[in-house]
């Protein structure tokens, strides 16, 4: 009697509020490419976003597609030319791999390619699946005390290390960071590694602002009715000066204004969130006081880094994840993600291993 074939149970969206679990074909690999047996996926705002609205800006759901992108997993088939990998390695996958060697690629910055593929970015299919092949350059063997989970957590801590690059953080930074959800958390802790000072967080929730406190925040603010310059005027009391660097990570319009009300003169805004597509913003105020607005899309060249830092220690994203759910349970997964009630909320691909 043949064996009988795994089964590729994905969770795809077909369009807002259109979310099935379904079995898809196990894909067979190219010859730069592997196929992952999936471990840990965890659910970023934009998996939620495409669930809820089938869209983010121009990025439109046409068709069904399979979402997931914070994830790692297990090589177990190999193409043909691929060389660093094989059957049994444990990998964190980076989800953006470039199509073609553009302009963008020439210089280091293969996140601005236009072709770029992106897992769950239209129309490309994402990781939250049993199986899944990806571009073997981009999965990175993980160290033995770095585990599953950890490994995709790699994705959000390399939002906050190309954060924190771009913000120029260096020894005796002084840093805030508006809002401690999971991208809040990781740019807290990066900004720490790479030798910060003091960091402020800001935020509406008590409970969040706890973790921040935990993970290392010198100075938490929960906001609720102040102005954009009474949240500056506040962050100026705690430091005792203005932060060199503000960090935007919730993409809040009063959110944005207090950052650059914030920020020193001749200092840094790194907008990490994103959110309406136009905003009022005191331009004038930064104009004049040569503060530098960056923008912040994605990643590059930091999944070394990151598995780096988290094979010293020099991080520990393990608090963040507060959810865990087997792959069948996805759907109450997404809602709990939906409605706030967790951190980071860890999907389990796999029927055989449940642990982080």
């Amino acid at each position: 009697m043949a064996a009988t074939k795994p089964e590729n149970l994905s969770l795809v969206v077909h369009g807002p509020r259109d979310l099935r679990l379904e079995n898809y074909p196990i894909p067979e690999p190219g010859p730069n490419e592997v196929l992952l047996k999936m471990h840990s996926v965890g659910i970023c705002g934009s998996d939620v976003h495409y669930w809820q609205h089938g869209r983010i800006g121009d990025f439109i759901v046409k068709k069904p597609m399979v979402l997931g992108h914070e994830a790692s997993g297990t090589v177990v088939k190999v193409g043909s030319l691929v060389k660093h990998l094989k059957p049994g390695d444990r990998v964190a996958i980076e989800p953006g791999a470039p199509r073609e060697t553009d302009e963008f690629c020439k210089i280091g910055r293969y996140n601005l390619s236009p072709s770029i593929f992106f897992c769950a970015t239209p129309p490309d299919d994402g990781n939250l699946c049993r199986f899944y092949k990806h571009n073997a350059s981009f999965c990175y063997k993980l160290p033995d005390n770095v585990t599953f989970e950890e490994g995709a957590l790699v994705e959000p801590l390399s939002v906050g290390i190309h954060a924190c690059r771009r913000a120029g953080i260096t020894l005796g930074s002084k840093v805030f960071v508006c809002g401690a959800g999971p991208i809040g958390l990781v740019n807290l802790l990066v900004a720490k590694a790479m030798g910060a000072a003091q960091v402020v967080v800001t935020d509406l929730s008590a409970s969040r602002l706890s973790k921040a406190k935990e993970a290392g925040a010198d100075f938490v603010l929960q906001i609720s009715k102040e102005s954009p310059q009474e949240i500056a005027n506040k962050v100026e009391s705690f430091l005792g000066c203005k932060p060199g660097v503000t960090i935007e990570c919730t993409g809040a319009e009063t959110a944005i204004q207090a950052g650059i009300y914030a920020t020193c003169s001749g200092g840094t805004l790194v907008l990490v969130g994103l959110g309406s597509e136009m905003t009022n913003v005191p331009l004038l105020h930064a104009a004049i006081r040569e503060v530098d607005i960056k923008g912040v899309f994605r990643y590059c060249n930091t999944w070394p880094v990151a598995i780096s830092m988290l094979e010293s220690k020099s991080v520990n994203v393990k608090s963040l994840v507060t959810h865990r759910f087997p792959l069948e349970k996805a759907l109450e997964a997404f809602e709990t993600s939906k409605n706030g009630l967790g951190l980071k909320v860890m999907i389990k691909c796999d029927p055989n291993d449940q642990n982080p």
